[in-house]
């Protein structure tokens, strides 16, 4: 996962190469944005779904409460960082296994 004290530029940057790695730099922008979008959605449903898979059922509870109540992402974080110690690992996990992917 990018640094969150990244600059927006460079995770604009990040997300540019990640499409040229697919062979989509020629793509229009308007294109690719939509691209993004699309993927940074599976991106977040597959880590949920991680997420649900690895935490106690009173956990699954207790993020389900977070969620609804439209927590804070900091706070979300946080509260899984505490729950998973291997939160930020099994995120990278998820991202590298979404670009080989792709790559496909």
């Amino acid at each position: 996962m990018p640094d969150q004290n990244q600059s927006p530029a460079g995770g604009q940057e990040i997300k540019s190469d990640f499409l040229d790695e697919l062979g989509l730099a020629g793509v229009s922008q308007e294109k690719k944005e939509e691209l993004l979008v699309k993927m940074t959605e599976v991106l977040l449903k597959r880590i949920f779904i991680e997420v649900m898979e690895k935490l106690p059922e009173s956990d699954q509870n207790e993020y389900a409460r977070i969620i609804e109540g439209e927590a804070e992402p900091d706070k979300v974080e946080a509260f899984l960082k505490e729950r998973l110690p291997n939160y930020e690992e099994m995120v990278k996990n998820v991202i590298d296994d979404f670009k080989e992917e792709m790559k496909r």
